[in-house]
């Protein structure tokens, strides 16, 4: 199992990085639950609003010629049969790093043999990168 969701949890990351709606959406389940926390406001949805902030997300870093920097910070052996990564995601805009950025706890599910699914997620967004300490800062 862990080679299997190395593989797969490596593509997911270079497709975030690429900023290809198409292919992401391939690698979520369609029952996707999440909750995102953002100056203390609390929005949780599902699929669909989900592809939708996806999209006006991977919009932004192609119409401002801007890129992910996604650093791994841990992942989680859940069961037997999940997985949970935790992910620290900002932009880079012309070379400058935003002033924030979001950890993201992103739980991954084998469904089939080898065919690993995003289907849950918690998100803490625009945390000040003076906050974020050696998470920016780890490879």
């Amino acid at each position: 199992m862990e080679s299997t969701f190395r593989h797969f949890f490596d593509n997911y990351i270079e497709i975030w990085r690429s900023s290809s709606l198409v292919e992401f959406k391939k690698l979520m389940s369609t029952e996707y639950k999440a909750r995102e926390v953002s100056d203390g406001s609390i929005v949780d949805f599902g699929y669909e609003e989900s592809i939708l902030g996806w999209e006006q997300g991977f919009n932004f870093v192609i119409e401002n010629n801007a890129e992910w920097e996604l650093k791994e910070v841990t992942i989680i052996p859940l069961n037997d049969k999940e997985n949970m990564a935790i992910i620290s995601a900002a932009l880079i805009i012309n070379g400058k790093r935003l002033e924030s950025s979001n950890l993201f706890m992103q739980t991954f599910k084998l469904v089939e043999e080898n065919n690993w699914m995003l289907v849950r997620s918690y998100i803490e967004a625009g945390i000040p990168l003076s906050k974020m300490g050696n998470l920016l800062t780890r490879q």
